[in-house]
């Protein structure tokens, strides 16, 4: 299976369907793959709990300036502002963190599809002719396959949308019902910053972040579950 081997075609039936071999006899590479099995789902399972142990932080630290926020007349309302960016920081870090756990994803993917199903259910064939190939460059040569901007996209969408949309709430609700008798503006200005400027660089970010997280793009994450590739397993079922 070297790079240099004339005689190893990828899109062989005997080279591509190992699985069926897998419930047939018993095979060495089988065996192996059964273990690299093993091995990659440990690591998306790693990496899954750095993603959750980011929205932790991100939620705990957001419940502590909700409650410093509103915790006295006093407070400005800028602290709420800050936790905004605090959240984009968070967000960051996640985004960096899910395309690591993609890579490990996407091979586990690959190794179901083309490996376990196959041995499951022979007559479906492989997903991927290649797949083997391909695991096997992947495996010389480890890249980031999700980019950077749809990782963004994807964390805003299940997690921090609903966390800015709280924020954001928490802001307008703090400048309009803790400032009785001042304009919106005269509320939500900062020293040295005039309260439309404030709200203009609030509403170009909530733009940015709803532009970011409803763009359509072509999707590259791997085997990811959602409402859509469920529905289309119902119709085929």
């Amino acid at each position: 299976m070297s790079r240099g081997d004339p005689d190893f075609d990828p899109e062989a039936p005997e080279q591509s369907e190992i699985g069926r071999e897998m419930v047939d006899q018993s095979t060495g590479l089988g065996s192996v793959a059964a273990h690299l099995y093993r091995g990659e789902v440990e690591r998306v399972t790693t990496w899954r709990g750095r993603l959750d142990e980011t929205t932790n932080w991100a939620v705990t630290v957001m419940a502590a300036i909700l409650v410093y926020a509103f915790s006295s007349d006093g407070t400005s309302h800028a602290i709420l502002l800050v936790g905004m960016l605090v959240m984009v920081v968070f967000l960051g870090i996640e985004a960096r963190r899910y395309q690591g756990y993609d890579v490990w994803r996407s091979r586990a993917r690959l190794l179901q599809e083309n490996l376990f199903a196959n041995a499951l259910d022979p007559s479906g064939g492989v997903e991927r002719p290649r797949w083997r190939a391909e695991l096997s460059e992947d495996y010389r040569n480890p890249s980031i396959k999700m980019p950077y901007s749809e990782a963004l996209g994807r964390r805003l969408r299940r997690v921090y949308v609903p966390l800015l949309t709280i924020m954001l709430v928490s802001w307008l609700f703090r400048i309009a019902a803790y400032h009785p008798g001042q304009t919106w503006r005269q509320a939500a200005a900062l020293p040295g910053i005039p309260g439309p400027v404030v709200v203009g660089v609030v509403v170009l970010c909530v733009g940015l972040a709803t532009g970011l997280a409803i763009w359509p793009r072509e999707r590259r994450a791997k085997g990811e579950v959602s409402e859509r590739n469920y529905g289309e397993w119902k119709e085929r079922r």
